[in-house]
């Protein structure tokens, strides 16, 4: 079975780097066909697609966050992690890695709570 584990900072400061790493066991980020992605919700508000990384290593992101957003992977330690800039008080979310096939958001992590203040 696949499990995925965020872990990172809980609080990040206002024009700092919020930096996330997902760990995902029982399976390989490599597997073909999989996108392994960044969701994200503030409080009182819905989720938002942050972005993906590929099974090959191909990135996708959010229009509205591209500017400020870094997806990578570590294969040998079987990690993607998540970096985003700049960041404000709405940046301020749980945040998910998710593993998905096609749209379908089949597997998901527990979620960790980043605030953002000072």
């Amino acid at each position: 079975q696949v499990q995925l584990q965020e872990s990172g900072p809980g609080l990040v400061k206002p024009s700092q780097t919020l930096s996330l790493t997902c760990t995902v066991s029982g399976g390989s980020i490599t597997t073909n066909d999989y996108y392994w992605t960044w969701i994200r919700q503030p409080p009182g508000k819905g989720l938002e697609w942050i972005g993906s990384i590929a099974y090959m290593g191909s990135t996708y992101y959010s229009p509205s966050l591209k500017s400020r957003t870094s997806i990578s992977r570590d294969t040998s330690k079987n990690q993607f992690t998540l970096q985003l800039s700049s960041v404000t008080p709405e940046d301020t979310a749980v945040y998910w890695c998710v593993r998905d096939s096609d749209w379908s958001l089949e597997v998901w992590g527990q979620g960790t709570l980043v605030t953002v203040s000072s």
